[in-house]
């Protein structure tokens, strides 16, 4: 890009900054994304080959970060997918293969298929990778893994990686067992505990700080902020960050209820109340769903039978914020009913080992262990992972 093209561009992008507001009731005040902030960032692409990590949450405003940066001149190689796709359409776990991206033109690699994480082919020519994706601040979030191998490619093959911040609207707490690392997975990598309280850039700050990374290498990080945002900001994404979390209300119940992931219960997939509902087939309750194969969950757990349990989706967004802790609640009253009419409560997979990143809390379900000593166990990891979470926080 000729220095002319990128002066204009940068008086051209004043607007969007000025103008942008995102979804949220709290504030006048609202947070801008760093891909918002396109002078910050946009010199530094200047003259480079840019390999693309992103997903349908990397907007700027209306239009996709893809679409901007090709109408800016910017040389890009290759796009690579996470979970649920390039459109973030696809399933949970749904294998993604590698496509095409009819709209400019450039191929589409998977990094949640065969692989993932990139080839030296993949990133043959690339001077720099970019990441940008909205994270929801939850330890098994599978976006965190895929920065993981991103970074982790990076310093394998000396390509420096640029990660745009977004805001994280569960980023006012931390809270939940420290992950074990004999429990890791693609689910939980890194000994941090379920919500760690810091944006998708302070993460990537934290992964090459720690020497988290294959051989305790780094990579050459650069993390472009947000702005008008603290660790305090309500923040509601304006893009449903995956398939089945549509609103900020079940984003910010998500840490609480994925756990019954690890279940024989519905939590709602396969309706229009993802991570809101709690229900099985075999309790009593005047509140009843039946899951139906939709966008995102072609086979939802329950699949066409009514399941009798809980909607949380009337819950005030202020009553879910201010508790600033895992609502352990559901899950203990869910095993106790289950229970009683002599039901299976947790998978034989016992994946609910990986969600927690330890079996402790399922023996401890299991046990009948009191809420206030579950979180008794919580607290000396709490307390370390809280002195290295400091050192890499961006913002108040």
């Amino acid at each position: 890009m000729a220095p002319s093209k990128i002066s204009n561009i940068l008086w051209s992008t004043l607007f969007l900054i000025i103008t942008f507001t995102a979804n949220a009731e709290y504030s006048s005040i609202q947070p801008i994304p760093a891909a918002h902030r396109i002078s910050e960032f946009l010199p530094k692409l200047d003259g480079k080959k840019v390999a693309l990590v992103v997903n349908q949450t990397s907007m700027v405003q209306n239009t996709h970060l893809v679409d901007t940066l090709m109408k800016l001149g910017v040389n890009i190689t290759v796009i690579f997918a996470p979970e649920h796709g390039f459109r973030g359409m696809a399933d949970a776990g749904e294998h993604i293969s590698d496509s095409h991206d009819h709209s400019s033109g450039k191929p589409v690699l998977s990094l949640y298929g065969k692989k993932k994480k990139p080839s030296r082919d993949d990133l043959h020519g690339a001077d720099l990778i970019l990441f940008d994706i909205q994270d929801v601040g939850v330890r098994f979030y599978t976006y965190l893994s895929t920065l993981h191998y991103i970074m982790e490619a990076g310093a394998e093959l000396n390509v420096p990686v640029m990660v745009l911040d977004r805001p994280n609207p569960n980023g006012h707490y931390i809270d939940g067992p420290v992950l074990d690392m004999a429990f890791t997975s693609f689910v939980g990598m890194h000994p941090v505990p379920v919500v760690y309280g810091m944006t998708i850039g302070e993460y990537a700050k934290m992964i090459n700080g720690e020497g988290w990374l294959k051989g305790g290498q780094t990579c050459q990080l650069t993390v472009m902020t947000c702005a008008s945002y603290e660790h305090n900001t309500f923040y509601a994404p304006p893009i449903k960050p995956s398939p089945n979390l549509p609103d900020i209300r079940a984003i910010l119940l998500y840490p609480s209820t994925c756990f019954f992931e690890g279940t024989t219960l519905s939590l709602g997939r396969g309706t229009e109340k993802q991570f809101q509902l709690i229900g099985h087939p075999a309790l009593k309750s005047v509140f009843s769903f039946t899951p139906q194969p939709n966008e995102g969950s072609k086979e939802p757990p329950q699949k066409g039978v009514t399941c009798y349990g809980l909607d949380l989706s009337s819950l005030s967004l202020d009553e879910i914020r201010s508790m600033k802790k895992l609502n352990l609640a559901y899950l203990i009253d869910f095993y106790k009913q289950m229970k009683l009419v002599n039901q299976p409560f947790f998978l034989e997979t016992n994946f609910i080992d990986k969600l927690a990143g330890t079996d402790q809390l399922r023996k401890q379900l299991t046990n009948g262990t009191p809420e206030a000593d579950i979180r008794t166990s919580w607290k000396k990891g709490l307390e370390a992972f809280a002195g290295v979470r400091q050192k890499y926080l961006l913002y108040p």
